[in-house]
């Protein structure tokens, strides 16, 4: 036997005790999908026979079960669930998370399971429990769909338990192996006409039949069309909509979701009591025109269209009155009543319509979800969502959307066909796209990323960022970006180095990074440039009036005021000598970068806490070795003492030679230099998908046009499969280390990498031993130092450069695409959040 469930379920194993539940659980489910009420009973008082405890057992297991439902995973309970109020309380737990309940039923003779539980020597109940079992399982039998079950299977002896086999039904809404491209249309209303002629736009070509009428539409390219709902009423040709969209879905050519039209359209054609208002007498007179066959088709095809589909594996969704990110892939009334009616506030209009509540304001899901319901005088993006009901029949449009292009598509109405009760311009205003609230960065939130998914920020980073952003970071719409941290190379075995080349090679090669780019570490202050065309380029596109920025990278201002728009001004000069504006077709770029010297941005750190240890060091240490000597020669044994003093005084004058090589005198923008490594973002589009050669290309010629300025990193490519090429590599290192160099940092030369693990650390630094110096202390190079520093945990520091770095780019994402100021801000906030996470800062 074949048991079908949906593959987004909550079965329900009925069954008298002594059944066999849980051998048929764990026969045909995972262990981690079944649980089972004796395991929850032992759970929480040691005994899974003590049924004085089954009440805690089963608030666990519904509270377990919940957690499941809500991630989207099958759940299996195993109990015997043989009286209605006991399986009234799961049937509610499955419409709580819009999920299907299933009753599996396993109804074995009483004497089996009377003599199954004999043979248990835990199971000291009589036949009579299970004899009441029978019982209330006779009652239920008849009654499981009217509870609620969406489909009850029933078992009867154990031959059909043996030969029960289960299949996973694919939900109707789950169209996600559907990747597109796909023309996804707006309310049609019965605009036929206008419907034909926005097909013909798209590129369709429209089969008619010998009568003429519109029978069928494809494209020549593949493409397939998308309807988002009400199709019917109002217009002045509703069957020939009808006609021309049922035969572009039954030849694979189109998809269509429900809308309330076709709802209520169903109900009247079903001769159920209707209030025939809204264009509904429209539409029934026109189909009273038409045959009973066609009549039967539109009542069968608007009864068999499904609430929403999920599409192009979870990143498309298209629902009538749109969805939230909770309901995507779900199915219970609550959802259907959703996706066809919206949700409104309870209150009506000033028109007598119902005030609806404006969810795509508070929408952070990751799918784009494309609707109606609601007209518009314009489709406009609303965090990733976007309405396509542009009130045709009202005289305004009928758009659609081309997907995954972004692009719309409208022809203008030939008439207004029907009078609008709510003037389109009264269309309920959306949130300001430059305004931010506190709401969106504090609390416990959850950011989704496209790279790594979810990335949780507690309230307590949040509160230390805020500290941070409202005291010091610059005007926020200028913030776009800020950059992650980066982790270190795995520890070295070697004994007299804490990083070494070696490492990183190894891990990337692990990692299946064939390629990477050894760049040299320059040390000075991470930067990141956002460089406008023109003042007016910075208002249209930011909301504020100027050139552009430079920050650091927790979001402060680099240079004062008139020094930072001198900077910008050279900036934005060697972007124009180079040619980048109309060859990116764009009026902003955003760069990441390193400015050097260190002393231009850290002149008091060095001052305060580098020279006055290497002054102190420098000052005590070279007298007690002078004391220690003079000591020895009078035969004092201080050997052992005099040795390390004079090994401390050594690696005083190193520590003092290792920071002074990164600090030079600067005088205004003489002395300065801006080292660009990644072009990060400009109108449009991200570059993660360029090689890192590429973006230094683009330094390079940034370099040529303002040599003064802008210095090129210097760079070295590693075979991390080829033992010449990373001993190059090495050597390339060695030789930077021994001149003085701070290190390298190692990135995978294609840039964002995906491994068999997830994302791929986009760069590790490499750092030399002297620069390790000033991180360290001076004497971090002693043997039982080294042995210490050895044992640095790093795991939390990779974890933490991964999920910065996905953040930084889904910011950037959000800015290419001209999402909401605030949608940006929260994955840059998000970054400086997660900077107050216990890292030690030296890694």
């Amino acid at each position: 036997m074949e048991l079908a469930i949906p593959d987004l379920s909550l079965v329900v194993l009925i069954g008298a005790s002594g059944s066999g539940k849980s051998t048929f659980a764990a026969r045909h489910f995972r262990p981690t999908q079944v649980l089972s009420s004796d395991f929850f009973r032992g759970l929480v008082a040691d005994d899974e026979n003590d049924q004085s405890a089954s009440g805690d057992a089963f608030d666990v297991l519904h509270h377990v079960a919940g957690k499941r439902l809500a991630a989207g995973r099958v759940t299996v309970i195993d109990a015997t669930n043989v009286q209605q109020h006991v399986r009234a309380r799961l049937v509610a737990l499955a419409r709580e998370h819009n999920v299907l309940p299933v009753a599996v039923v396993l109804d074995l003779p009483e004497d089996v399971c009377v003599a199954r539980n004999a043979a248990r020597p835990d199971r000291d109940f009589g036949a009579h429990v299970v004899l009441r079992h029978q019982a209330d399982l006779r009652k239920s039998l008849r009654h499981l769909k009217k509870e609620g079950f969406r489909k009850v299977h029933v078992l009867r002896g154990q031959s059909e338990v043996d030969a029960a086999t289960f299949t996973y039904e694919r939900m109707l809404n789950d169209l996600r192996h559907e990747t597109g491209p796909f023309d996804v249309v707006g309310d049609v209303h019965g605009c036929r006409a206008e419907l034909e002629e926005l097909l013909g736009e798209l590129g369709y070509a429209i089969t008619r039949d010998a009568e003429g009428r519109a029978v069928d539409a494809a494209h020549p390219e593949g493409r397939r069309a998308a309807f988002v709902g009400d199709l019917v009423d109002r217009g002045p040709d509703t069957p020939g909509v009808l006609r021309l969209v049922m035969g572009m879905v039954r030849s694979g050519h189109a998809f269509a979701v429900s809308g309330n039209h076709e709802h209520k359209l169903v109900q009247a054609l079903r001769g159920k009591k209707v209030t025939v208002a809204h264009g509904l007498g429209e539409s029934l007179a026109q189909l009273a025109g038409e045959s009973e066959e066609f009549r039967r088709d539109v009542e069968a095809f608007c009864y068999d269209l499904v609430s929403h589909y999920v599409l192009d594996g979870g990143a498309l969704v298209l629902a009538h009155a749109g969805l939230p990110e909770n309901f995507h892939g779900r199915a219970s009334g609550r959802v259907r009543s959703f996706a066809l009616y919206g949700d409104t506030t309870g209150e009506t209009d000033e028109f007598g319509l119902p005030v609806r509540y404006p969810w795509a304001n508070d929408y952070r899901g990751k799918a784009m979800v494309l609707y109606g319901h609601t007209p518009v005088p314009k489709a406009e993006w609303v965090n990733g969502t976007l309405c396509l009901d542009t009130g045709v029949v009202f005289g305004g449009e009928l758009t659609a959307l081309r997907y995954p292009e972004k692009e719309l598509v409208s022809v203008a109405a030939h008439q207004v066909w029907y009078e609008p009760v709510r003037p389109l311009v009264d269309a309920a205003p959306t949130r300001d796209a430059r305004v931010l609230n506190l709401g969106d960065v504090t609390g416990n939130r959850s950011i989704e990323t496209a790279h790594h998914g979810r990335i949780s920020v507690r309230a307590e980073q949040s509160a230390a960022a805020l500290e941070v952003m409202s005291r010091f970071a610059i005007d926020p719409r200028w913030l776009a970006y800020l950059p992650p941290t980066m982790a270190p190379t795995a520890t070295s075995a070697r004994d007299d180095v804490l990083e070494h080349p070696a490492e990183a090679f190894a891990g990337f090669r692990g990692a299946g990074v064939g390629q990477v780019l050894c760049e040299e570490k320059h040390m000075g202050s991470r930067a990141v440039v956002l460089v406008c065309r023109d003042p007016g380029v910075g208002l249209a596109r930011f909301g504020v009036e100027g050139g552009g920025a430079v920050h650091t990278r927790t979001g402060r201002a680099f240079f004062p005021d008139g020094l930072g728009e001198a900077f910008l001004d050279r900036v934005r000069a060697a972007v124009t000598a180079a040619g980048l504006w109309a060859e990116l077709d764009t009026g902003w770029l955003l760069l990441d970068a390193e400015l050097l010297p260190w002393s231009a941005k850290a002149g008091g750190l060095i001052r305060e806490h580098f020279a006055s240890i290497g002054a102190a060091a420098n000052t005590a240490l070279p007298q007690a070795v002078d004391a220690l000597t003079a000591a020895a020669a009078r035969g004092i044994d201080v050997g052992d003492l005099l040795a390390r003093t004079t090994a401390r005084a050594a690696n005083g004058v190193a520590y003092r030679e290792a920071y002074r090589r990164y600090v030079w005198d600067t005088d205004g923008l003489a002395g300065i230099r801006l080292a660009p490594f990644q072009l990060l973002a400009s109108e449009g589009r991200t570059f993660e998908d360029r090689d890192h050669q590429w973006h230094l290309g683009i330094a390079a010629r940034l370099r040529d046009a303002d040599p003064d300025l802008i210095t090129v990193t210097r760079n070295l490519l590693v075979d991390t499969g080829d033992e010449r090429s990373v001993a190059a590599g090495t050597g390339w290192w060695e030789d930077l280390t021994a001149a003085g160099g701070e290190g390298m940092v190692v990135k995978p030369l294609a840039n964002l990498v995906r491994g068999p693990r997830g994302l791929v650390q986009p760069g590790v630094k490499v750092r030399g031993r002297e620069y390790l110096r000033i991180i360290y202390g001076p004497d971090y190079t002693e043997t039982a130092n080294l042995d210490r520093l050895r044992k640095r945990s790093l795991g939390g520091k990779r974890s933490l450069a991964l999920r910065e770095y996905a953040l930084g780019l889904e910011g950037l994402r959000r800015v290419a695409a001209g999402d909401p100021l605030w949608r940006v801000h929260e994955c840059v906030f998000a970054v400086l959040a997660l900077e107050s996470e216990p890292v030690d800062p030296r890694l």
